[in-house]
């Protein structure tokens, strides 16, 4: 393990439903009679696999099973998978905040995790005595952290805070300093779970940056979980993605992200009714989307420039009010180009009674350039989120005569917008 930062050997981690332990004590007292004569804990021959979406016969669920990798020293490893994929369960133990059923994770060197926003603060404590406090438990003098304290105020922008309690910071403010913390008290391992995205772009911009400094300025080693493939694209070395518990892929960045991103195309093979994998109180759901051209023919390939109404039917399975429709149109890396939301145009709607309804959106002049996107899509009402789900259609477009000059546009990157150029000559007096 001479340039092993992290060794993760036959690793699985068991949960039963709704329970700490067994959930009874003739079990836990059967567990224990296995291990004290050394025998396999009987308990782990049974299980399902963690799959969110179905209901399952079994009161125990793997959320981990039998994961084996190695991370090097310097290396940034991208985790990536869909919610419920194991991601976080997987950091947890790696920051050996929970244990593993079986299997062993060995580590070379200080970890610093932030894996949930406030992760590791005490709300009464200051931010300076927060400071303080994870640098002691990291095992660093008050000396050495002390040195840090002004470089970590200002990457964090908080020091107006710095002697009020953290009870009182925003989450945006909460995980800058906690990535501060993380990043500047020199830990030899760095792991950060996706709650970069509750910063805004800048201090995102930041902590990319950082973690390159760390990784490839410093030699130390970085974990990232994100859903936003470009971040991961850009900071990776290497890829693992993880599905219903399992790790299904380990190697370079992008086969990485093409066979996470595959994952969803499969999902379409199913009607989107039947699809599980939705959140929401479900009172409203989408079942179907279609593309439509300008003289209302069904579509699957769009030309960049092209009119094109986007048809979708809504179930509606009660009464609710201030409906709101969003869709986000998503490029083959996961990131969103564009956004179609009906509150954009104040229109939302009440839906007054059980049934199916039609919601169109008409785009007068498709942006998207030559490429493969998908759409994610939520509904919303005044109760709260009724749908969400992702992937609700894939779709490619084509090149197009985008601003009807007679030649087309094939571009792969960005968005399309009309604009004008024109030139006048200088007239000397």
């Amino acid at each position: 393990m001479s340039n092993i930062a992290i060794k993760v050997e036959n690793l699985s981690k068991q949960y039963r439903l709704g329970q700490v332990g067994t959930g009874t004590i003739s079990h836990d007292l059967n567990r224990w009679w296995h291990r004290i004569r050394g025998k396999e804990d009987p308990y782990l021959k049974i299980g399902e696999t963690n799959d969110r979406t179905a209901k399952g016969a079994s009161e125990y669920v793997w959320a981990l099973q039998d994961i084996n990798f190695e991370v090097a020293q310097g290396e940034v490893l991208g985790i990536i998978g869909k919610n419920g994929a194991g991601k976080s369960t997987l950091l947890k133990v790696l920051s050996q905040i929970t244990a593993p059923t079986t299997g062993s994770v060995k580590a070379k060197g200080r970890i610093a995790s932030l894996l949930e926003v406030g992760t590791g603060f005490h709300p009464e404590m200051t931010g300076r005595e927060n400071i303080y406090m994870n640098g002691t438990i990291m095992g660093m003098s008050r000396w050495e952290i002390t040195q840090k304290l002004d470089e970590i105020v200002a990457f964090a922008g908080v020091e107006r805070y710095l002697d009020t309690p953290v009870k009182r910071y925003s989450s945006g403010m909460t995980v800058r300093l906690g990535f501060a913390i993380a990043a500047h008290l020199e830990p030899e391992i760095l792991i950060v779970d996706e709650v970069l995205a509750v910063g805004d772009a800048e201090f995102q911009k930041k902590a990319i940056g950082k973690m390159q400094e760390v990784s490839t300025g410093q030699g130390r080693t970085v974990l990232f979980v994100s859903h936003n493939m470009a971040s991961i694209q850009q900071l990776c070395t290497r890829a693992l993605v993880m599905e219903q518990g399992a790790l299904t892929f380990l190697g370079d960045v992008n086969g990485g992200i093409d066979y996470y991103l595959s994952q969803g195309k499969e999902k379409t093979q199913k009607t989107l009714i039947e699809r599980t994998d939705r959140q929401g109180r479900g009172n409203v759901l989408v079942s179907d989307v279609s593309f439509l051209s300008s003289d209302n023919k069904n579509v699957r390939n769009l030309a960049s420039g092209g009119q094109y109404f986007i048809r979708m039917t809504l179930c509606a399975r009660s009464k609710i009010s201030n409906v709101k429709v969003r869709l986000k149109f998503v490029d083959d890396r996961g990131i969103i180009r564009f956004i179609c939301n009906n509150v954009f145009l104040a229109a939302e709607f009440d839906i007054i009674e059980e049934g199916n309804y039609t919601a169109v959106f008409n785009i007068m002049k498709f942006p998207l350039p030559r490429g493969e996107y998908s759409i994610d899509c939520t509904i919303m009402s005044s109760d709260g989120i009724e749908d969400n789900i992702e992937s609700i259609t894939f779709f490619e477009v084509e090149g197009g005569d985008f601003f009807k000059t007679g030649r087309q546009q094939n571009l792969k990157e960005g968005v399309l917008v009309d604009h004008n150029f024109t030139v006048s000559s200088m007239i000397s007096l």
